[in-house]
């Protein structure tokens, strides 16, 4: 995975769509190997970048997050912490 992208699922607050764009881009840059595409590529580029995100959000809004309970250390409270 590229190290330039970041994990959007169950950011607080959630990821924006420029956030999302961004990742997309990024993503597209390493497939394609352009960090700026030529003018003969620059169509399909974007076209990508632009269909990379809104697949990305529609993955986003679908994700389910489940709820598990864990026990803090320092007082043995009950935590709800995000899984999968």
């Amino acid at each position: 995975m590229c190290r330039s992208i970041k994990t959007l699922r169950g950011l607080e607050p959630a990821a924006t769509e420029e956030d999302v764009r961004a990742s997309a881009l990024q993503f597209v840059r390493k497939l394609s190997g352009y960090r700026v595409p030529s003018a003969a590529n620059r169509e399909v580029f974007d076209t990508a970048v632009e269909e990379i995100t809104e697949a990305a959000e529609r993955l986003l809004a679908g994700l389910k997050v489940q709820q598990r309970r864990t026990r803090a250390t320092h007082d043995h409270a009950a935590v709800l912490m995000p899984v999968g």
